[in-house]
């Protein structure tokens, strides 16, 4: 275990209790009331759906260490359209009429870490086998 190993785990597990946090809220403020917000944007309703479970399900994958390179490329997605949908339009640091885009793109970037890095650190992801290219199935099934 090194720093930097620690320094990803800590990023690993912010990003997944905001995210946690995040999904929570839309559940509880109701996920129509989400949907009617998206539609009124441009975006589809169904979208709300979708990206509550994704913060939801993913800040919990998250925090345990599981997909997280996965989970953190859809939270890429997901704040690229917030920045781009929402936030852009009152800049980095907001315009007084709205909050800015510059704490979605901190998230944007610590995912775009856990991308590149991974985070194996005190997760399940490290628990699991790792399955290189190349192996045939004997090998992956001894």
């Amino acid at each position: 275990m090194n720093k930097q190993e620690i320094g990803t785990f800590l990023l690993r597990v912010i990003l997944g209790v905001t995210f946690l946090l995040h999904g929570l809220s839309k559940f509880q403020g109701g996920l129509e009331n989400t949907s009617g917000w998206f539609q009124s944007i441009g975006i589809p309703g169904f979208m709300a759906y979708v990206v509550g479970t994704i913060e939801l399900v993913g800040g919990i994958a998250l925090i345990l260490g599981l997909g997280t390179r996965i989970i953190s490329a859809l939270l890429i997605i997901i704040m690229a359209g917030a920045i781009v949908y929402v936030k852009f339009p009152a800049g980095f640091m907001g315009n007084g009429e709205g909050t800015g885009f510059e704490l979605d793109l901190i998230l944007m970037i610590i995912a775009l870490h856990l991308v590149l890095n991974g985070s194996r650190f005190l997760s399940i992801d490290s628990k699991l086998p790792n399955l290189k290219r190349g192996q045939d199935s004997e090998t992956i099934a001894s």
